[in-house]
């Protein structure tokens, strides 16, 4: 057994290495956010696929996500720092699965305070409907751009949720 590699040391190139949001761009949020956005961060880093379209070098990446001027900015670096591509995205195809998006989580944080399990299941299975929602328009929004899968799409949207609270 000790010839085998862990699967983890053995990740492809086409991966993000580090993300970061803006601080200006993140607006004041409840622990129940600001734990989803960490939770989101870390487990984007530990597993992901994510390549830039037409690339020529290789990966890994660093990903910084900001808002400027009413769209969302992904700004994807080299490992090292070199600039590799920077794409602005319009935030208005996003607005509506964005804000029943916030509506239902809102939903779900008081549900689990006071409601019965099968109440939680139900506005939970909501809620996982309109991220999956999210995430399939953000892979239609990034192609052409950048190639992510599902569970990467779901966790780049998770902070795409994050960034739009205060915009």
């Amino acid at each position: 057994m000790s010839d085998q590699q862990n699967p983890r040391d053995a990740r492809p190139a086409a991966r993000l290495c580090a993300v970061t949001l803006d601080d200006a761009s993140i607006g004041h949020s409840s622990a129940d956010i600001d734990h989803e956005r960490a939770t989101a961060i870390w487990d984007l880093v530990e597993d992901n696929s994510f390549e830039p379209c037409g690339d020529p070098g290789e990966g890994p990446y660093q990903l910084a996500i900001s808002l400027m001027d009413n769209r969302l900015v992904l700004d994807i670096k080299r490992e090292d720092g070199a600039q590799v591509v920077q794409h602005h995205l319009s935030l208005t195809p996003f607005r509506k699965v964005v804000k029943d998006y916030f509506l239902i989580c809102e939903s779900y944080y008081n549900a689990i305070r006071t409601a019965s399990p099968s109440q939680i299941e139900a506005i939970d299975m909501g809620r996982r409907g309109l991220h999956n929602e999210g995430s399939t328009l953000l892979q239609e929004r990034l192609e052409g751009k950048v190639v992510v899968d599902f569970d990467t799409a779901r966790r780049l949207f998770t902070l795409i949720c994050a960034l739009h609270w205060k915009g």
